[in-house]
């Protein structure tokens, strides 16, 4: 990894406007629909959320075609060097990384991406870190997804590890978030993860396991509101935080890491 700043630093941020298809997103437990011009309004906060905190976002319009198309995260990892177009695990979805394609192309001249033949990969499964990628076996993502994109970011100079995501679990970052250069916020079932040697863990509380879904944006941890013993703990520990509303999103199994795609553009 040659990149200081790698998994925390950024200029730039891609998200898209929930469609009112929203109501037939995935979701892994049927805990109702979410509210559609609800999820619309927090969606506008969020976005408010990573512009505060340094981020230019382009904002793009709705894919009713696509209900899972707000979480824009899982159709591609990017590098200062270049993008890698993911292939998400979930079959409805596989449109989509074809429209973050022509996206990214405006951003990155090198783009690699996850072939039909090269399994499936969400970026809901990754977490870059500043020593690794560390990518989540799961429901999403399966062993010949993370061989082929191992191989696709090694020729930028960067290692991927694979991880056994927690039985019961859709993404491996529904239990993990950076939170800071070198720390992560982690549930119990990954608190003592071999993954995270090295660096600084902080445990979710029990029973606000759905908070370790947050975010580090430049000096800003951007933590779903609603957890009100995680966000005690965070701030003492000394994190800037800002609380973001993500119950609409939560319904269909969202989170504030996959509604927007981060990184360091090459390409104005």
């Amino acid at each position: 990894m040659s990149q200081p700043g790698l998994s925390h630093r950024f200029t730039k941020a891609i998200v898209r406007q929930p469609s009112k298809s929203i109501t037939m997103g995935l979701r892994a437990d049927d805990r109702g629909e979410p509210d559609a011009d609800q999820f619309a309004q927090d969606h506008k906060t969020y976005i408010s959320a990573l512009e505060r905190a340094g981020v230019s976002v382009s904002t793009y319009p709705p894919l009713e075609e696509f209900p899972d198309s707000v979480f824009v995260e899982d159709a591609a990892l990017c590098f200062p060097e270049g993008a890698v177009i993911l292939r998400p695990g979930a079959p409805s979805r596989t449109g989509e990384a074809e429209i973050m394609h022509q996206l990214l192309v405006s951003y990155f001249e090198d783009i690699e991406r996850i072939e039909d033949d090269e399994g499936y990969v969400d970026g809901g499964d990754i977490l870059v870190t500043e020593h690794a990628v560390l990518v989540g076996l799961s429901e999403r993502t399966n062993q010949a997804g993370f061989d082929a994109l191992k191989k696709k970011i090694a020729k930028w100079g960067y290692e991927a590890k694979a991880i056994n995501t927690p039985e019961g679990v859709l993404h491996f970052k529904t239990d993990c978030g950076l939170i800071g250069p070198n720390a992560v916020l982690a549930t119990y079932r990954l608190s003592d993860a071999e993954c995270f040697s090295g660096m600084k863990i902080v445990e979710v509380p029990r029973g606000e396991e759905t908070a370790a879904n947050a975010i580090c944006v430049n000096d800003t941890v951007l933590l779903s509101a609603g957890f009100p013993k995680t966000e005690e703990l965070l701030r003492s520990e000394g994190y800037q935080i800002t609380l973001i509303p993500t119950q609409q999103a939560a319904l269909v199994d969202g989170g504030p890491s996959c509604m927007s795609l981060r990184f360091n553009p090459i390409k104005v």
